[in-house]
C-alpha cells in the first residue's frame, strides 16, 4: 500500500551569486539581449533569490527564453523614454524584457526627482519584471523614497465572483534608513499568497496550505497544480481585491497597457504580455535634511522592532528585514536550489552552448 507521508524536501544544492549571474547573462546574450539588458536582467534576478524570494530568481529563464522563441518577447527590443512634463516621462517596452522597461522608467523618475522632488514613469508594452523589491532598491540605491505597481495575468476573482479577472500584482515601496538599520522596503501580493509560490510548489512537487487559492471546482486545496487550475484568494477579502483593481487603474489604464483581465502571463507563451508599470521616485529631504530624515526612520525602526512582543513571538521584524537578512546569509552560502532547476537552466545554457552552471561543494 503506497505511503501517505509527505515526501521529504528535495536537497539543495547552492550557487554562488556571481556564478548565478554568469549564466543568466551567458543564456540571454545567446538568446539575442544585448549585453547591457542581459546584465541588469541577471542583477534582477539573482537579487531576488538572493532575498529568499525563489519564486522571482533565475529559475524564471526557461520560461522567458520559450517566450522569445515563440515570438512573443522581443530578446533585441530597448525601451523608449518620453518626457511628457518635467516630471513625468512615459515608457514603451517594446515588449522588451520588463526588467529593462522597468529600470529605465525608475532612472527617469529618479532624475526628475533629483531636480523637480518628485518623479513619475508610467510603462507600457512592457513583460513580467520578477520581484518589485529590485526596483525599490534602484530608487533607495539614489537615496530616493519610491512607489512601484505593476499589473499582472488573472489569478483572483474580484470579490464575490468566482472566475479570475484580476491579477495578483504586487504593490511596493521604500524608504532609506539610516546606517546598518535595514531600509523600510515593502513588497506584498494582493493575494494570501504570491501566485509564484504555487508554481515553486508544483516544480518541486510540494503540496501548499489548504487557505491559499481554490480549485477548479471552487474548493480550498492543497494541491498546486489544482490551485493553478483555479483561483487565487485574496488577502483580507474585498481589501485585497480592491487592491488588484488599483494595480489594474494606476498600471494598466494609465499606461495604455492591457488590463481588465487582458494580460497574458509570463508561462503564456502564446501571445506578447502587454504588462503595464507605474513608478514613482521622492526625494526624502524636501522637508528636512537627509539626515534628519535618516535619523526619523532609525527612530521608527526602533520603535517597531522594539514594541512589545505578543505570546509566542520572539522577534519583530521591520519590512524587509527578513530579507535582508536572507541576502547576508545567502551572500555567504549560496543560492539554494533543487536538481530539476539546475538542469532547466543548463539545458538553456547547452541551446546556446554556454558553459554550464557550477555549483558549491
Amino acid at each position: 500500500m503506497p505511503s501517505t507521508e509527505n515526501p521529504q524536501p528535495e536537497a539543495r544544492i547552492h550557487v554562488a551569486a556571481p556564478e548565478a549571474r554568469r549564466l543568466i547573462q551567458d543564456i540571454l546574450k545567446g538568446n539575442g539581449v544585448s549585453a547591457e539588458n542581459a546584465a541588469i536582467v541577471a542583477r534582477c534576478l539573482v537579487a531576488a533569490d538572493l532575498r529568499g524570494v525563489d519564486t522571482h530568481g533565475m529559475h524564471r529563464i526557461p520560461s522567458y527564453m520559450e517566450r522569445i522563441r515563440q515570438g512573443v518577447l522581443d530578446a533585441t527590443a530597448q525601451p523608449s523614454v518620453a518626457q511628457i512634463t518635467p516630471v513625468v516621462a512615459q515608457v514603451d517596452g517594446h515588449n522588451g524584457f520588463g526588467f529593462v522597461a522597468a529600470h529605465a522608467g525608475m532612472a527617469a523618475a529618479i532624475e526628475a526627482a533629483r531636480v523637480y522632488g518628485i518623479g513619475l514613469a508610467s510603462v507600457k508594452h512592457s513583460n513580467h519584471f520578477g520581484m518589485s523589491a529590485w526596483v525599490v532598491q534602484q530608487a533607495l540605491d539614489a537615496d530616493m523614497m519610491s512607489l512601484v505597481f505593476t499589473n499582472s495575468s488573472p489569478a483572483l476573482p474580484p470579490w464575490g465572483g468566482k472566475s479570475k479577472l484580476l491579477g495578483v500584482s504586487p504593490i511596493a515601496c521604500g524608504a532609506p534608513g539610516k546606517g546598518p538599520m535595514p531600509s523600510f522596503i515593502l513588497d506584498m501580493a494582493p493575494s494570501v499568497a504570491a501566485r509564484g509560490k504555487i508554481y515553486k510548489a508544483k516544480r518541486r512537487g510540494e503540496k501548499i496550505p489548504s487557505d491559499w487559492a481554490l480549485d477548479a471546482e471552487g474548493r480550498p486545496t492543497d494541491d498546486a497544480e489544482a490551485a493553478l487550475g483555479g483561483v487565487m484568494l485574496p488577502m483580507g477579502g474585498p481589501k485585497g481585491s480592491a487592491l488588484s483593481i488599483m494595480m489594474d487603474v494606476f498600471s494598466g489604464v494609465l499606461s495604455g497597457s492591457a488590463f481588465a483581465g487582458h494580460v497574458t502571463g509570463p508561462y503564456d507563451p502564446s501571445k506578447p504580455a502587454d504588462v503595464g508599470h507605474f513608478l514613482v521616485a521622492i526625494k526624502p529631504d524636501l522637508f528636512m535634511s537627509l539626515d534628519e530624515f535618516r535619523e526619523r526612520m532609525q527612530h521608527l525602526y526602533q520603535r517597531v522592532v522594539e514594541s512589545e512582543k505578543a505570546a509566542g513571538v520572539d522577534r519583530i521584524y521591520f519590512p524587509g528585514e527578513i530579507e535582508q537578512l536572507a541576502q547576508q546569509g545567502r551572500e555567504k552560502t549560496g543560492i539554494p536550489l533543487v536538481q530539476a532547476e539546475i538542469d532547466a537552466l543548463n539545458a538553456e545554457a547547452a541551446k546556446v552552448s554556454a558553459s554550464p552552471l557550477v555549483t558549491l561543494t
